[in-house]
């Protein structure tokens, strides 16, 4: 039996990694990221399940501009299943706009939004570097990926370990390949992405 469940509404949020490309006047567009392709597979692979997959990424948010919107964005969707990837902005706004989320408020964040829904799929933020500078956001960026474990753990959330996974895959072919900025994947990253979100669910 897989996590999925027949005529689950799967909701994918976060920030723009989720966002990507999706039209924010059209409540059923998924964009042409990761969210558009773990849509595409898993209705390929089974059918039989009548998935229904929403995107609601922001390009942006932090995890309290997420909390702000989850009652409209979230809750009032009524997904049965929830899938979150946020935390990358919470580190970037530190060292481009000097306003820092400490661990506790993004922890607090997170496990407000989280608290909403009974199962539930943890993306793990990610960098992957292709500056100097990115190597140093590992300081503040590595306490949250422990979060988002930790949470996962008590929660008894899917994890999927997309930190490890980025880095993995930057060591055979170089950062680039799979986020020209560190932070926005590729198609390949996206691909990479979505290939992991469907194997932690029990789709890959």
């Amino acid at each position: 039996m897989t996590f999925l469940q027949p005529a689950d509404r799967i909701l994918l949020t976060g920030d723009s990694v989720t966002d990507w490309g999706r039209d924010r006047a059209d409540p059923t567009s998924l964009g042409h990221g990761y969210a558009g392709i773990v849509a595409a597979l898993a209705g390929a692979r089974r059918p039989d399940l009548g998935l229904t997959f929403l995107n609601r990424g922001v390009g942006g948010d932090t995890s309290a501009m997420l909390r702000a919107r989850w009652e409209r964005d979230a809750v009032a969707l009524a997904p049965t299943v929830v899938s979150v990837l946020i935390g990358i902005n919470d580190t970037w706004r530190r060292y481009d706009g000097g306003s820092p989320t400490s661990t506790e408020e993004y922890e607090d964040n997170l496990r407000a939004v989280v608290g909403t829904t009974d199962r539930l799929v943890l993306i793990e933020p990610f960098v992957v570097p292709v500056t100097a500078a990115q190597h140093e956001w590992r300081e503040d960026l590595d306490p949250r990926i422990s979060v988002v474990r930790r949470v996962a753990a008590e929660r008894r959330a899917v994890l999927v370990p997309a930190d490890g996974l980025f880095a993995a895959a930057a060591a055979r072919t170089g950062a680039a390949t799979w986020a020209q900025d560190g932070v926005h994947p590729t198609p390949a990253g996206h691909g990479l992405l979505a290939e992991a979100w469907l194997a932690a669910v029990g789709l890959g």
